[in-house]
């Protein structure tokens, strides 16, 4: 007696899924759209200021030890090669402006409202910037969508490719 067609049809993607099961569960890749690729020196600068984490801040601060905003990015931005000025407002009338902000961006605040860069921060991504916030305390995480950022955001720059 002769299998009827549907079988025919059906038994070879039975015997497939069968097998594929067998295999397991591998890694699940998704590639990454072009924007979201970072560059080497990005992911330096990067990894060099979530290891500045916890340091304490002091002013005109730019090693391990100890570091200001502006001394946070120099030192960042140092490890991946890449030479900056030592202020936050040099710093910003130097580097290139960005439309956007991209991780191991730039983000220039003017919090003593005279007009002018007087804080700094690199952009981690997911609204976030580490920066070192001052007087007393240590370089830290913080969200870059509360009022008090955007209220005093400058602009965005973006020194590394």
């Amino acid at each position: 007696m002769p299998l009827p067609l549907v079988w025919h049809l059906f038994a070879p993607l039975a015997l497939l899924m069968l097998l594929g099961g067998c295999a397991g569960r591998g890694p699940v890749v998704q590639e990454p759209v072009r924007d979201d690729v970072l560059s080497m020196e990005r992911v330096l600068i990067l990894t060099t200021a979530q290891r500045a984490l916890g340091t304490p801040y002091r002013f005109g601060g730019n090693t391990a030890e100890a570091l200001d905003c502006s001394g946070l990015v120099q030192f960042a931005y140092g490890a991946a090669g890449i030479p900056v000025p030592r202020t936050a407002d040099d710093q910003f009338r130097a580097l290139p402006a960005a439309s956007r902000a991209r991780p191991g961006d730039l983000l220039f605040f003017d919090i003593a409202g005279r007009g002018k860069a007087s804080h700094v921060g690199i952009y981690r991504g997911n609204g976030q910037m580490i920066h070192a916030p001052g007087r007393g305390r240590r370089v830290e995480t913080a969200p870059i969508e509360i009022a008090y950022w955007q209220e005093r955001l400058l602009g965005v720059a973006a020194a590394a490719p």
